[in-house]
């Protein structure tokens, strides 16, 4: 397996590491980079505060962090780097956009696999460049919910199928 994905959250919100590692695997592939090693830790806010005032000089917990290991892209056995995120704050971030945890942390392994491989939002450009690059990698490591129906366009669904997904209920509210 190219990646290899460790929890080490104590009191985090709960994500699978398998669903991670898939994540992970489909944005590989989509860079073409179905052979590369990525290493990922999923931790609380405490070790990546740690991690963020060692290696960048910022005294606070921050979402994601990317480590590169080399330059060795030739390589036939390439490691890319290791990327550490913090689930209390893609937690926090998650709710705060109201998505669920799990697209958050999609999103922050695109943006720290991109970081890995070269790109960044440095200037204006870089940001435009990155930001497109992240929307397409986050649109390829799309997985559906574990009990959520695939998603269907309205031209392809039939009538008998439209009227099935209409509530009898009201929901409850949260």
């Amino acid at each position: 397996m190219p990646t290899d994905v460790l929890r080490r959250a104590p009191g985090a919100p709960a994500l699978d590491a398998r669903r991670v590692q898939t994540l992970c695997n489909r944005m590989l592939a989509t860079l073409e980079l179905e052979q590369a090693e990525l290493s990922v830790l999923l931790t609380d806010d405490r070790t990546i505060h740690a991690l963020n005032l060692e290696h960048r000089g910022k005294d606070r917990p921050t979402d994601v962090l990317a480590f590169a290991l080399g330059d060795d892209a030739g390589a036939g056995e390439h490691c890319l780097g290791d990327i550490v995120i913090s689930l209390e704050t893609a937690w926090r971030q998650a709710r705060g956009r109201r998505r669920p945890l799990l697209d958050e942390v999609r999103f922050l392994l695109a943006h720290g696999l991109l970081h890995l491989v070269g790109y960044d939002h440095d200037t204006k450009t870089h940001k435009r460049r990155m930001d497109g690059m992240t929307r397409r990698l986050v649109s390829a490591a799309r997985v559906e919910a574990k009990h959520q129906t695939p998603r269907v366009t309205a031209e392809r669904r039939t009538r008998k199928q439209r009227r099935g997904t209409r509530r009898t209920k009201p929901r409850k509210g949260p």
